[in-house]
């Protein structure tokens, strides 16, 4: 990269940041597990789906079919080993009806997932208590239509053959399903759950942690963090640095502004571009005009500029009466 167009950025994974005194909880009121937030979050408000849940049913789907798919055939077995007098196909069609069964219910414990997220638990008492009752209520009704399912299909298939199909008493059966629709149910969920991270893990942004300042024929590795702001001079851009430095590197202000506007810095005037993570506060000065606070130093915020006025007060800081 040559002067003119800017300097080069080393860069990390994002981690996160604490948050700014006025600054609401990243993730406070969230409506969803969506990385736009779309659908139901800690509020557990409501569900709106987006292509990133899509994918996620749909992965989590493919996982969870394979997984029940290999129970069956290992309990199919196992019963024809254990009870070698019974017809050969009488287990196939018990573990087959209860997959298929599953299979069909998949969405019930994805939407919980979705709902009823672990970050509900951070809420205190109210968010422990909203995402206990989700789950147990769904899971109750997953396990319901999953034996309802099961049964009506045994009955059809016993139909087929010319056979009638014998659940057993209803109470007692019911709650020796119950008892392993609740281990599967949060399984699955739990694969809803994984899948989801692991998304959101590989869509983090990467985040650059310095920039490379050329002084002449001195180069300046300086931490974004240490860079209060940067002003045209001329031919130059003079960089403002927390420790008092102040190095020049032949640039122009918008080439510099390129490069770093990724990195969280806000054009506020023609000739200043400051970095908003340092930004201690919002002071008017009259006639639409502002001065941006960052620590000791002080930068122009002129009325041309709006959208950066916007975007600092979103960060969190209410401007000064």
């Amino acid at each position: 990269m040559n002067e003119n167009a800017g300097s080069g950025l080393s860069f990390r994974p994002a981690e996160p940041q604490p948050a700014r005194a006025g600054r609401r909880p990243r993730g406070a009121g969230r409506t969803g597990p969506g990385t736009n937030g779309d659908a139901s979050g800690a509020n557990g408000a409501r569900v709106h789906l987006t292509s990133a849940d899509r994918h996620d049913l749909i992965v989590g789907w493919t996982i969870i079919l394979g997984i029940t798919a290999a129970f069956m055939v290992v309990n199919a077995m196992t019963v024809l080993t254990d009870s070698p007098s019974l017809r050969l196909w009488a287990p196939w069609v018990w573990e087959g009806t209860s997959a298929a069964a599953l299979a069909l219910l998949i969405w019930l414990p994805w939407l919980a997932a979705a709902f009823a997220p672990p970050s509900m638990l951070d809420d205190g008492w109210r968010g422990r208590g909203r995402f206990t009752a989700v789950h147990l209520g769904v899971a109750a009704l997953y396990s319901l239509l999953h034996v309802g399912l099961m049964v009506a299909m045994r009955h059809g298939v016993y139909a087929a053959l010319g056979e009638t199909y014998d659940y057993g008493p209803p109470v007692e059966r019911f709650i020796y399903e119950l008892r392993k629709d609740l281990l599967s149910y949060a399984l699955f969920v739990g694969v809803f759950w994984a899948v989801r991270s692991l998304r959101e893990a590989r869509e983090t942004p990467v985040r650059p942690v310095s920039f490379d300042i050329r002084d002449g024929a001195r180069l300046i590795r300086a931490p974004l963090d240490d860079i209060l702001a940067a002003t045209s001079a001329g031919n130059y851009v003079e960089f403002i640095l927390a420790d008092g430095r102040r190095p020049l590197m032949r640039a122009t202000l918008a080439a510099v502004e390129v490069e770093l506007e990724r990195c969280g810095f806000v054009r506020t005037h023609r000739s200043w571009l400051i970095n908003a993570a340092r930004m201690s506060g919002l002071r008017p000065e009259g006639s639409g005009d502002w001065t941006v606070e960052l620590g000791s130093l002080e930068a122009p915020l002129s009325r041309r500029y709006t959208p950066a006025l916007d975007r600092l007060r979103a960060e969190g800081l209410r401007p000064q009466a």
